[in-house]
C-alpha cells in the first residue's frame, strides 16, 4: 500500500487515539480506588474470580504499554513540531520551550486541583530535554534511549533494595532507626502493598468528601510528586520519548515501513512480551501479591521487555488502521484531541468517583469500573470527530497553542475532514 504524507499524519493520530483511550484502562483504578490498588490488586477492588482475570488481562497487555506508547508518541510529535518550526523559519527553541512551559502549567493545575495521577507535568519536564536530541541520528537516539533504560533499571533495583534495607532496619536496637524503617515500610505499603484497614478507610473517607478536603490532602501528600516522579520514572520516560523520535525519523510511526516489517515487529514484540508478562503475573499470584513480588513484577523486571511491547502495539495499530474507514477516522480524531480528551477524562472520572460528584469512590469492583471506561471511550469517539469537522483544534489544544504562541490562533475550519479526504485520494 502506497503511503502519502496525509496517510502518515493520520497514522500518527490513530496510534495516539488508541494510546489516549488505552491509558484509561489503568488510570481508572487510580480514579476509583486507593492508590495501592493500581500496583497491587489485593489492596482493593478484588483479586479473585473476574476481578483477577481483568487484572491479569490488563497487566499482560496494557499495563505500562499504553503509558509507554503515549510517551513514544510525545517524542515523535515533539520532533514533528520542531521540524515544522524550522521549516517555517521560526525559532525551534522558542517554539518548543513555550509549549513545554505551558504544558507544565496545565499539568501542575491538573495534578494539584483535579487529579493526583497527572502525567503532563512529568512530560513537560522530561520534554524540555528532548530539544537537545533534535538532530541526533536514529541509531544514536536508540542507543541513548537504551542507556537511559539501564539507568532506570538501576533505579528500580535501588528502590527494591530500599524496601529490603527498611525491613532489616526494623530489628535495629536504635529506636530512631527502627522508627524510620517503619515509616519507610509504611510508605512502600501505600504504593505497592496492602495498607491497613484504617489507612484504606481514611483514604476512602477523604475522597468521598468535598473538593476542598480532597485538594488539601492531595497538595499535602503530593505537592512534590512532580519531583519524585521525575526521579522514579524520568529515565524510562525519556527513553521512550527518544525511541519515539527515532520512530518518527525512521518513518516507523508515520506509516512508511513495509507492512511485512510492521508484522514482523508485532510478532516479535508480542511473542517475547506476552510470555514474559505472563511469567511475572504468575510470580505475583504465586507469592499472593507480596510487596516484594509486586515491586519485582511491576517495577523491576518489565523494564527490558516493555519497549518491545510498545513497538508491537504501535505496529499492530498501524497494520489494522484503515484510512477512510469510519472507526479509524473516529480514533484518529480522538488522538488529534488527545490533550483535551485526557483532561476531560479526569473531569468526568473525578466527578463520578469523588465526593463532590457522585461519590462512587471505593464502591465498584475492579471489573465493574470498566463499565465507566467503555462509557468514556464512547464519548471520546462520539464527540471528537464532529468537533474537528467544525473546528481546527480541540478546545484545549487551541488554548495550549494560543498560549504558547502568545496570541489567539484561528479556530474555524474542520482540519479532520480535510486530512481524511486527502488520505483517501
Amino acid at each position: 500500500m502506497a503511503t502519502t504524507a496525509s496517510d502518515r499524519i493520520l497514522t500518527l493520530d490513530t496510534v495516539r487515539g488508541v494510546a489516549v483511550m488505552g491509558i484509561l484502562l489503568l488510570n481508572i483504578v487510580a480514579f476509583a480506588m486507593p492508590p495501592a490498588a493500581y500496583m497491587n490488586p489485593s489492596a482493593y477492588g478484588g483479586s479473585d474470580g473476574l476481578d483477577l482475570a481483568v487484572w491479569l488481562g490488563n497487566f499482560i497487555l496494557f499495563d505500562g504499554k499504553m503509558r509507554g506508547l503515549f510517551s513514544f508518541l510525545f517524542g515523535a510529535s515533539t520532533l514533528l513540531v520542531i521540524n515544522g518550526a524550522v521549516a517555517k523559519g521560526e525559532s525551534a527553541a522558542k517554539t518548543h520551550y513555550a509549549r513545554m512551559v505551558w504544558l507544565l502549567v496545565f499539568g501542575l493545575v491538573h495534578c494539584w486541583l483535579i487529579w493526583w495521577g497527572d502525567i503532563l507535568n512529568h512530560y513537560a519536564i522530561v520534554g524540555m530535554l528532548l530539544f537537545f536530541f533534535r538532530n541526533v541520528s536514529v541509531k544514536r537516539l536508540i542507543g541513548v534511549g537504551v542507556l537511559f533504560l539501564v539507568l532506570q533499571q538501576l533505579i528500580a533495583l535501588a528502590m527494591l533494595a530500599g524496601l529490603e534495607f527498611s525491613r532489616a532496619g526494623l530489628a535495629s536496637p536504635n529506636p530512631e532507626s527502627a522508627r524510620q524503617a517503619r515509616e519507610s515500610i509504611e510508605a512502600f505499603t501505600l504504593g505497592f502493598g496492602v495498607p491497613s484497614d484504617a489507612a484504606i478507610a481514611d483514604i476512602v473517607r477523604t475522597h468521598r468528601g468535598g473538593w476542598l478536603e480532597i485538594a488539601r490532602e492531595r497538595f499535602e501528600t503530593g505537592a512534590s510528586s512532580p519531583i519524585s516522579s521525575l526521579f522514579m520514572f524520568g529515565c524510562e520516560t525519556l527513553a521512550y520519548m527518544l525511541f519515539g523520535m527515532a520512530a518518527f525519523r525512521s518513518g516507523m510511526i508515520t506509516g512508511s515501513w513495509d507492512r511485512r516489517r510492521y508484522l514482523r515487529w508485532a510478532l516479535v514484540g508480542f511473542g517475547i512480551g506476552i510470555p514474559a508478562y505472563a511469567a511475572l503475573a504468575a510470580l505475583m499470584i504465586g507469592a499472593d501479591f507480596s510487596m516484594s513480588s509486586v515491586m519485582l513484577g511491576v517495577i523491576v523486571f518489565p523494564i527490558p521487555v516493555r519497549p518491545l511491547m510498545i513497538l508491537a502495539w504501535a505496529s499492530l495499530i498501524i497494520l489494522l488502521m484503515r484510512p477512510g474507514g469510519a472507526l479509524t477516522a473516529r480514533i484518529a480524531a480522538a488522538g488529534r484531541m488527545a490533550f483535551t480528551n485526557y483532561l476531560a477524562t479526569s473531569l468526568i472520572c473525578t466527578t463520578l468517583f469523588y465526593g463532590y460528584g457522585f461519590g462512587w469512590y471505593g464502591e465498584l469492583s475492579r471489573a465493574e469500573v470498566y463499565l465507566v471506561v467503555f462509557a468514556v471511550w464512547a464519548l471520546m469517539l462520539l464527540w471528537s470527530k464532529p468537533w474537528l469537522e467544525r473546528f481546527a483544534y480541540g478546545p484545549l489544544e487551541w488554548l495550549w497553542r494560543s498560549l504558547a504562541r502568545g496570541g489567539f490562533q484561528p479556530m474555524a475550519g474542520g482540519a479532520l475532514s480535510r486530512t481524511v479526504a486527502n488520505a483517501t485520494q
